[in-house]
């Protein structure tokens, strides 16, 4: 049986035009801007704090001249930490190998105060290899940020390769999203929590936007958005990620890498990669969390398949936009947030990449709507039964066109 409590942390369900390097699209002079008129992101944002640019290489690793910020732990101690890497301490499995839940401390290495972590742990033979790992050390070595997931260390010893992280006791933003409900029962993400998810992951993104040495995350999605028991949100797996284009160069091509579902279309179909190809993601994050619908759904009609082809369809207008508000919130929520929410969802997803939204607009919409949940108990008592079954009457006619 697999187990997915963290397996945001394992690259699992990317997809990529190609398997080589060598069949990759071949740089191109920089684009030149559109005249038509975009967003600009150019206002005075807080500056995140400088850090050093380094990227270390296996050699350097196994020479132990790494990071002097991270732990370098031995295989016999990820061993220990892991119980022989237990079967029953595994918390996700995929592409990328399995994940485990540990415990460090005196036992492990002496001096060392006890910690609960994720271990990941390379399959040699798996769909995803050492340059990813080494990608994604050498990225989360360097950026620090109260939303992005804490790299506590690694392990690059002979053949093995293993990061650990800090342990995210709530797992993923996917897991309790569509976690099947028992019957009559609330779902536990109140739009509340849903909307200080949404502020913590966009928060996240802009400091990866707006860093000394901007970094594009390229697998912006709701499995990789994984919560500590306070519902706090952090972005992990960053083994696809990527520098951003510098200076007045607009994009950088390259091959087409991602999750299905969140990829930006204009990315898929020129290879040409933008910072504001994880807005396009961040728009269908929110649709996820408004409507209580996946990314990407089998079962919806063949044109209603992913969330944004859903959202053309049925949200041109506001009263069509709140009836499909996840009824499992049993409607404890503003309307005025709720609409406001979904059109800026709509914005992110913009075909156009120099329509989306930037995120200094992002941050001060999803700020609007951080209310407290108590706020919305008077607006609930007034929904009537009828009303309710209405709603769920329009998302089953909608699902079934």
């Amino acid at each position: 049986m697999v187990r997915n409590v963290n397996l945001c942390l394992l690259m699992g369900a990317c997809f990529s035009s190609d398997l080589d390097e060598q069949h990759s699209f071949q740089p191109e002079p920089d684009e030149i801007q559109p005249s038509e008129q975009r967003f600009d992101d150019s206002s005075n944002l807080e500056s995140p704090s400088s850090v050093e640019v380094i990227s270390r290489d296996i050699e350097d690793l196994k020479q132990n001249l790494g990071y002097t910020n991270l732990d370098s732990f031995t295989y016999d101690e990820m061993r220990m930490a892991t119980e022989l890497f237990n079967s029953n301490l595994v918390i996700g499995e995929g592409g990328f190998g399995v994940v485990y839940k540990g415990i460090i401390d005196e036992s492990v290495r002496s001096g060392y105060t006890r910690v609960e972590v994720a271990i990941k742990k390379l399959n040699p033979m798996g769909l995803q290899g050492e340059k990813e790992w080494l990608t994604e050390l050498n990225y989360l070595a360097r950026l620090r940020h109260p939303n992005l997931m804490k790299l506590i260390g690694y392990c690059c010893e002979g053949t093995h390769r293993l990061l650990v992280y800090e342990f995210m006791s709530a797992g993923s933003l996917e897991d309790i999203m569509f976690a099947p409900l028992k019957k009559g029962s609330i779902h536990p993400l109140s739009w509340g929590k849903r909307m200080k998810i949404a502020l913590d992951a966009a928060k996240g993104l802009q400091y990866l936007h707006t860093t000394e040495r901007p970094v594009i995350y390229r697998d912006f999605k709701s499995s990789n958005i994984l919560l500590d028991e306070n519902f706090n949100a952090k972005l992990s797996d960053f083994g696809i990620a990527k520098d951003a284009p510098m200076g007045k160069t607009t994009h950088i091509s390259t091959r087409v890498v991602g999750t299905e579902g969140y990829t930006a279309p204009d990315y898929a179909q020129t290879g040409h990669l933008r910072v504001n190809s994880d807005t396009y993601a961040l728009g269908v994050v929110l649709l996820e969390l408004a409507l209580g619908l996946r990314a990407i759904d089998d079962s919806r009609a063949s044109d209603m398949r992913s969330l944004p082809d859903f959202a053309n369809q049925y949200m041109t207008h506001k009263r069509v936009m709140v009836d499909l508000i996840d009824p499992r919130m049993e409607r404890n929520y503003s309307r005025k947030d709720a609409v406001k929410v979904i059109n800026l969802a709509l914005q992110c997803l913009h075909d156009s990449p120099v329509m989306r939204p930037p995120m200094s607009k992002i941050l001060k919409i999803l700020e609007s709507v951080q209310t407290p949940e108590a706020s919305f108990q008077s607006e609930s008592e007034s929904v009537t039964t009828a009303d309710r079954k209405k709603t769920r009457k329009s998302r089953y006619k909608l699902k079934l066109k």
